[in-house]
C-alpha cells in the first residue's frame, strides 16, 4: 500500500481498508493514485447515505493523486514552483451535474483539493472557449497551480485535511479561504491538539 512518506513505517493489513476511500475503484490498465485522496477518508456508506438523504446530489469524478501532491516548495517565487500533473476523467454526467448546479447558483463542495485542482482546471479550460461557469467532460491530466490571489470558478466550499508547512495544498487552501483566516484554523487546531495528514482531522471552508 503506497503510504505516504510521513507515515514512517511499513504497510500494515488494515492500511489496505483504512488508507483507502469507500468509493474508491481501479480499473485495469490505468494509472493508479500514488496516495489516497485523504479528505475522502472520513466518509462512509452511511454519512453518504444520510447526506444523499438531505437532498445533496454527489457527482464523482476519477482523480489519479500524483507524486506532487508530497512535494514542499523549496524556492523563493511561489509562481517557479512546478507542480506535477494529475491523471484526471470527468464524465459528462458528472459534467452536467456540477454544470446545472453553477446555473442554479445551488453550491458545489469540493471533497479534497485534487478535486479542487481537477474542477478549477476544466473550468479554466471552458473559460476559454467562452464556456464561464461551466465543467465539461473530458479526460487529461491538470497542470494547475492554485495559490493566493486565485479567481476560483467552480468551487463554493471545500472538505479537506490539514496539510503540510510548505505544502502546495496549504497554498491552495489559502487560496481558498483567505491566508489569516486558515492560519488562525491552523493555531487553533495545533493547541486543540488536532491530527494532520492522511488519518487526521479535517475542516470545512466556504
Amino acid at each position: 500500500m503506497p503510504l505516504p512518506p510521513y507515515i514512517d513505517r511499513y504497510d500494515l493489513a488494515t492500511d489496505r481498508e483504512r488508507y483507502q476511500t469507500v468509493y474508491a475503484q481501479t480499473a485495469e490498465g490505468m494509472a493508479r493514485s500514488v496516495a489516497a485522496p485523504t479528505a475522502g477518508l472520513h466518509f462512509t456508506p452511511e454519512i453518504l447515505a444520510k447526506i444523499r438523504g438531505r437532498g445533496v446530489e454527489i457527482a464523482e469524478i476519477t482523480l489519479h493523486v500524483g507524486l506532487g501532491t508530497f512535494q514542499p516548495v523549496r524556492i523563493e517565487k511561489v509562481e517557479d514552483h512546478k507542480l506535477h500533473r494529475e491523471w484526471f476523467e470527468i464524465s459528462a454526467e458528472a459534467a452536467r451535474a456540477v454544470s446545472r448546479a453553477k446555473a442554479e447558483n445551488r453550491r458545489v463542495v469540493a471533497v479534497g483539493t485534487t478535486t479542487v485542482r481537477t474542477l478549477e482546471y476544466a473550468a479554466g479550460l471552458a473559460s476559454q472557449r467562452g464556456d464561464e461557469g461551466r465543467v465539461e467532460a473530458r479526460r487529461g491530466e491538470a497542470d494547475i497551480f492554485i495559490y493566493p490571489g486565485y479567481r476560483f470558478r467552480i468551487v463554493d466550499a471545500l472538505l479537506t485535511n490539514f496539510h503540510l508547512p510548505q505544502s502546495t495544498l496549504l497554498m491552495l487552501v489559502c487560496a481558498f479561504g483567505g491566508k489569516e483566516l486558515v492560519m488562525d484554523a491552523y493555531r487553533h487546531a495545533i493547541g486543540a491538539g488536532y491530527r494532520f495528514y492522511s488519518y487526521g482531522d479535517c475542516m470545512f471552508l466556504e
